[in-house]
C-alpha cells in the first residue's frame, strides 16, 4: 500500500484528535469511498476524513451525546451518517444502513475526552460526580460494581484490566468501606483507593488512576468489544480495504497487533523443540506496517494524551471470513501473578 499523506488538520469540536496525520495517511480515503469511523467521539477523524476526500463516512458510537454531535455536522455535510450503536456491532449497523461492504475503518479505542471532562459521566476522579462511567445509557453502573461484586472478583478486574499489583489490598478496602457506606461518587471512590494503597508517596499519578481504568474497562466491556470489532470489520470490509486503529492501553494494543498478526499469517517459524504449525486459513490481511507507528515528540508536547498512543494497520485481502467467536477475546494475565498482600 502507498500511504497518501495529507495535512488535513481540522478543529475537532475543541478537542485534539491524536496522529491525525498518520491516520489519514493509512486510512488514505479516496473520492467516492465509503469510510466507517467507529469511535467518532468529537469527531476530529470524522471531519478530517470528510475534508480530506469527496467520500462518505458513517460515524459510529454508543454514546448518545456524540451521535447528537455527529448530527449537528451531518446537517453541515450530507455525506455524514450518524449511527447510534456499539462499533463490536459495526457489521450489523453498515449493513441496516444499506452498505453491503465499506473501504475503510478507524477505530481510536478508549474513553473520550469529552467523557472524561464530563464530571457527571462518572469517568474521572479529576471532577466529582456520580460512580457511574458507562460510555452508553443501559447495564450495571461502576457504583454498582464496586458495590455489589466479591472482593475476589473485584481484585481480579483490578488486576487484570488495570494491571493494578496492589489489587487485593484496594478490594479488600473496597469490600470493607462499602460495608460501612455504599459508593455513590467518584471522589469518595478514589479517596477509599488512596486509603487503601497507604497515600500517594510522592506518586506522579493519582493512586486510584489504574483501579478506575479497570472499572471503567469492565463496565463498558472494552476489551470484548474490542475483540467483537476487530472480527466485524474483517466481515464488511472488501478486498483491499483499509483498517487503522489507535489504542492508548497496553492490553488493547496487545490485542490488536496479536489480532493483525493472526489474520496476517505470520506464525511462528518453528524450532527442533517445537516444529512448525499446520497452515492455517489464508490471511484476511496484509500488514500495511511492521510494527506499531508512535506520535512524534512534538504532538506528544502539544498533547499528553498521546503519549500512550500506537496504531497499527493493516489492508483486506480477498480471502474469506474467518469464522470464530469474539465474545470477549480477552488473552490476560493470569490471577495467580497477583501478589499475596496481608
Amino acid at each position: 500500500m502507498s500511504a497518501r499523506h495529507t495535512s488535513a488538520r481540522p478543529p475537532a469540536f475543541g478537542h485534539n484528535p491524536v496522529m491525525m496525520d498518520e491516520v489519514l495517511t493509512w486510512l488514505a480515503p479516496q473520492d467516492g469511498e465509503l469510510i466507517v469511523d467507529g469511535t467518532f467521539g468529537g469527531g476530529g477523524y470524522t471531519r478530517a476524513i470528510l475534508l480530506a476526500a469527496k467520500c462518505n463516512v458513517l460515524a459510529i458510537d454508543r454514546d448518545l451525546d456524540a451521535i447528537q454531535r455527529a448530527e449537528k455536522l451531518a446537517a453541515e455535510t450530507p455525506r455524514l451518517t450518524p449511527l447510534l450503536g456499539r462499533f463490536g456491532e459495526m457489521d450489523a449497523l453498515v449493513i441496516n444502513a444499506g452498505h453491503a461492504s465499506v473501504d475503510g475503518v478507524v477505530l481510536d479505542i478508549g474513553v473520550s475526552s469529552y467523557q472524561i471532562d464530563e464530571g457527571e459521566r462518572g469517568f474521572s476522579f479529576m471532577k466529582d460526580g456520580p460512580l457511574d462511567m458507562r460510555m452508553g445509557a443501559a447495564g450495571p453502573t461502576a457504583a454498582d460494581v464496586v458495590n455489589t461484586m466479591s472482593e475476589h472478583d473485584l481484585a481480579n478486574i483490578i488486576f487484570r484490566l488495570g494491571e493494578e499489583r496492589q489489587a487485593r489490598r484496594i478490594a479488600r478496602h473496597i469490600v470493607q468501606r462499602r460495608a460501612q457506606q455504599p459508593f455513590e461518587t467518584t471522589a469518595d471512590f478514589a479517596d477509599a483507593v488512596e486509603v487503601a494503597v497507604g497515600g500517594r508517596r510522592g506518586a506522579r499519578t493519582h493512586p486510584a488512576t489504574l483501579t478506575f481504568q479497570a472499572i471503567r474497562m469492565y463496565v463498558n466491556d472494552e476489551l470484548g468489544e474490542l475483540a467483537r470489532a476487530l472480527c466485524a470489520a474483517e466481515r464488511i470490509l472488501h478486498p483491499g480495504g483499509r483498517l487503522v486503529i489507535v489504542a492508548f492501553h497496553s492490553l488493547e494494543d496487545r490485542m490488536v497487533k496479536q489480532w493483525l498478526r493472526d489474520r496476517a499469517g505470520k506464525q511462528s517459524g518453528g524450532s527442533r523443540h517445537m516444529p512448525l504449525m499446520a497452515k492455517g486459513p489464508d490471511p484476511t490481511f496484509e500488514l500495511a506496517v511492521s510494527k506499531a507507528i508512535v506520535p512524534s515528540d512534538k504532538e506528544v508536547e502539544g498533547n499528553p494524551r498521546a503519549r500512550s498512543a500506537k496504531l497499527r494497520a493493516a489492508i483486506r485481502t480477498s480471502a474469506p471470513v474467518i469464522e470464530e467467536d469474539a465474545s470477549d477475546g480477552m488473552n490476560l494475565p493470569p490471577l495467580s501473578d497477583l501478589e499475596d498482600v496481608a
